[in-house]
């Protein structure tokens, strides 16, 4: 079943300038934008190179496909423009004749448009249905239906990193066939939650941690990592910007091990493993945005880019 949309899809990407200035230095390069959202990037990344050859886009969301069309309709000459989830990647190039890229951006994580429209149902702050799709799939309604409470209580003190997983997993069972939408479900979580003196809504982490389920979020993630070194092109760039901790985790960890050389003991005389970086780290620390970005648009305050290259194959 199609999500329904009642809000225009009008997205500001995060770390605009950052992405653009760590863009591959060749010429006539293809570039890859594993979530292409509502296209800020993508035009930007146009504006900025007049020399690029090839753009190709994915989303798993249907309104995010029709509004970074529409938006980049100047450049639909160098623009291919596919439903998928980023996952899928290499298949995806491999239809439209492309080995590999010289660049590749994600920008992880539910989008402002997402956030804002209530009837996404991502929203703890505006009632709407149980649903937090993406795009197509099992929604959250659908979710909370068939999980444990066991598996439930996992999901959110894994991926929502939230301490009182326990009590919230058994008040969201102990209300199954009551909830209905999303405000209802956020105050069944305030109800069990200790008094604190943080500013952070009690149901932020758990309503994170849901989200990461019913889209398989992290698994996404990690099926994508592996098979950056493959997709690009030696000295090719790829970019990733995550909003929390996990994802940056999973980034930083896969940037790391694939940057490194011989796995030898250090008594062994010489290499005999031959393994060989197939990843250079540029980015030693995360970049995050500037005081004069994270005014303009706060969303920006929890984006983290983390950039490698491609090491040179051999022969």
């Amino acid at each position: 079943m199609s999500t329904p949309f009642s809000h225009p899809f009008s997205h500001t990407p995060v770390l605009e300038r950052e992405v653009v200035a760590h863009l591959p230095e060749r010429r006539a390069f293809v570039f890859c934008d594993l979530t292409l959202g509502g296209g800020g990037h993508a035009a930007a990344i146009f504006a900025a190179r007049p020399d690029l050859s090839l753009y190709v886009g994915l989303d798993r969301d249907p309104q995010a496909i029709a509004a970074a069309t529409a938006r980049l309709s100047a450049h639909s000459d160098r623009l291919r423009v596919v439903r998928s989830r980023f996952a899928e990647v290499k298949s995806v190039l491999g239809s439209l004749g492309i080995a590999r890229v010289d660049g590749l951006l994600a920008d992880l994580g539910v989008s402002s448009p997402q956030l804002d429209d209530a009837a996404r149902g991502f929203s703890f702050m505006r009632e709407g249905p149980l649903d937090m799709r993406m795009g197509d799939g099992p929604s959250l309604a659908d979710y909370l239906e068939s999980v444990s409470e066991a598996e439930l209580a996992r999901v959110i003190r894994t991926y929502g990193e939230e301490r009182f997983a326990g009590r919230v997993a058994h008040a969201i069972v102990e209300s199954k066939g009551t909830l209905h939408t999303t405000t209802e479900l956020a105050n069944v979580i305030r109800k069990v939650m200790p008094r604190t003196e943080h500013r952070i809504d009690p149901a932020t982490r758990t309503f994170q941690a849901l989200r990461i389920a019913v889209n398989d979020e992290l698994k996404e993630l990690e099926q994508m990592l592996a098979l950056i070194p493959e997709l690009l092109e030696d000295g090719g760039v790829a970019m990733i910007i995550s909003f929390h901790s996990l994802e940056d985790r999973a980034v930083k960890d896969a940037f790391r091990a694939a940057s490194k050389g011989c796995t030898c003991p250090p008594k062994l005389p010489q290499c005999v493993c031959g393994k060989k970086p197939i990843l250079q780290v540029v980015t030693k620390k995360p970049i995050i945005a500037s005081d004069a970005e994270n005014d303009t648009n706060p969303r920006a305050r929890s984006a983290k880019l983390r950039v490698a290259r491609r090491a040179a194959r051999v022969a």
